[in-house]
């Protein structure tokens, strides 16, 4: 069984905006307010590049 997926709540690293994300995202996730780019697609897990606060069921 393939292991499950979640939801994650970031922090942008360059104004603090806190948003929710797919940690399996397909496309490239920015910042809503700024435009960071605050994760990568990879194929599998996207790579992150800001702080994880806490992982959604």
């Amino acid at each position: 069984m393939a292991p499950k997926s979640k939801f994650l709540k970031v922090r942008c690293s360059k104004c603090k905006n806190e948003q929710i994300m797919f940690d399996k995202a397909s496309t490239e996730v920015k910042c809503l307010v700024c435009g960071e780019v605050l994760a990568t697609p990879t194929g599998g897990k996207a790579k992150l590049k800001t702080n994880v606060l806490e992982i959604l069921a």
